[in-house]
């Protein structure tokens, strides 16, 4: 090979390399790797925001396996999402009768509540019991909207089952177990009342003669007084009445017995609440009838069950 195309070849590759060198250091000034430039960016902050875990139906009670937390970008948020509170959410101004420090009452108090939520964030924990007011698809954001949390205007219309209507009647610590009847707990109601002994020509020195009968089984309290769950560290409630959850007919029924007598509710085993629930056949119920006695010449009342 020639010695002038040799220098030739030699002064193109140098040339080549010495483009190269000027074009890598236009591409990255620093002489870092443009990988290296990504990576150093800063990574976006995140939010745990609370969705469900699963489909959720309306008059549903959320417990703690029907929700979750998701990492969500901050800018993304919604002001109406659930958040665990760690991170700070800009949110809306409270309400003016906050700021003025009236105290609210009925809507507006869950309107209050639920702004604070969004401003201070909640656990998990403070929505299980909370039932669920519209349909929520499983990795949807929890709102306040669609749910009715314990103690919010129309909880007791959102829990009762489809068909259901909530009765409450007059109980104390005597009928109502000593007060160890909670709310979710089943009851039998045992109606106690006067034997009438008109028809058997009673005198006033007869002693009153009573009897009793199960009227209702397994009835659900939904609430002692204006409690709908006990607290976490309560082994009794005690209240001046008690709701419970009947059908329409057994409504009636319920309200018929009022008027007859004393009511006193019997609390039902956990591994007893399977059974048909509802009013109890007159043929089921325990009779009783009082007949007058001669001995002796006396005259006595006895009830015969």
């Amino acid at each position: 090979m020639k010695p002038a195309r040799i220098i030739v070849i030699c002064v193109a590759a140098v040339a080549a390399i010495g483009l190269a060198l000027v074009v890598r250091a236009m591409g990255s000034p620093s002489g870092e790797p443009a990988a290296a430039a990504a990576a150093a960016e800063p990574a976006k902050p995140m939010a745990k925001v609370l969705i469900a875990a699963k489909d959720l139906q309306p008059g549903q009670r959320l417990t703690e396996s029907d929700m979750d937390w998701k990492d969500w970008p901050v800018d993304e948020v919604n002001p109406a999402f659930i958040t665990d509170g760690t991170v700070p959410i800009p949110t809306a101004a409270a309400p003016a009768a906050a700021e003025k420090g009236d105290k609210p009452e009925g809507a507006v108090a869950s309107v209050t509540r639920a702004a604070t939520d969004l401003a201070t964030g909640g656990a998990k924990a403070d929505y299980v019991g909370s039932v669920v007011r519209e349909p929520i698809l499983a990795g949807e954001p929890i709102v306040m909207r669609k749910i009715v949390r314990a103690g919010d205007s129309g909880y007791m219309a959102a829990y009762l089952e489809p068909g259901m209507r909530a009765m409450a009647i007059r109980v104390t610590v005597e009928t109502a177990a000593g007060g160890f009847i909670l709310p979710g707990d089943r009851v039998d109601v045992v109606l106690t009342r006067e034997t009438t002994l008109s028809n058997l020509g009673a005198s006033e020195n007869d002693r009153s003669k009573f009897s009793s009968a199960t009227v209702m089984q397994n009835i659900k309290v939904l609430a002692i007084d204006q409690s709908t769950r006990a607290g976490d560290d309560e082994q009794a409630v005690i209240g001046a009445t008690a709701t419970l959850e009947v059908g329409p007919r057994d409504a009636e029924s319920l309200a018929l017995a009022k008027s007859e007598g004393e009511l006193s509710l019997v609390l039902r085993s956990y591994a007893d609440t399977a059974g048909p629930s509802g009013s109890v056949s007159p043929a089921r119920r325990q009779q009783s009838s009082a007949v007058r006695v001669y001995r002796g010449g006396a005259p006595e009342v006895v009830v015969v069950q």
